[in-house]
């Protein structure tokens, strides 16, 4: 269990992040969360309130193509998804929330993927 200095810097690092970036219709939010096991993406439009696509190494038409949730595997098959719903839904630029995680390892992959795919941020 997280201390509460640990929770504190946790929420100071995100809040850090999250004042700088935010999502609108014509170009929304693409926030990363990552867990020790998986690695989840969505897209937000923030002045709605609302998600327009959602990803994760969880989901059913992954499963195929990925064995293991956490590795970098999984979050350039997660980008890669992400933007294909991205594309479908007609948004090509978006702004990118790396939440409070570093933009190393997974979090870079996915986001490289889905720049490869299409998306522009």
């Amino acid at each position: 269990m997280k201390t509460t200095q640990q929770k504190q810097a946790v929420t100071r690092r995100k809040y850090h992040v999250r004042k700088k970036v935010f999502g609108t219709a014509e170009r929304p939010r693409l926030s990363v969360f990552r867990s020790n096991r998986h690695i989840y993406a969505q897209i937000i439009d923030d002045t709605a309130g609302v998600t327009l696509a959602a990803c994760g190494s969880k989901s059913q038409s992954l499963q195929s193509e990925i064995s293991v949730g956490s590795n970098q595997k999984a979050a350039k098959a997660v980008g890669e998804a992400i933007a294909k719903q991205a594309l479908n839904a007609g948004i090509r630029c978006v702004s990118f929330d790396r939440n409070r995680y570093k933009y190393h390892g997974r979090v870079k992959t996915l986001a490289e993927a889905a720049r490869e795919a299409g998306l522009k941020f």
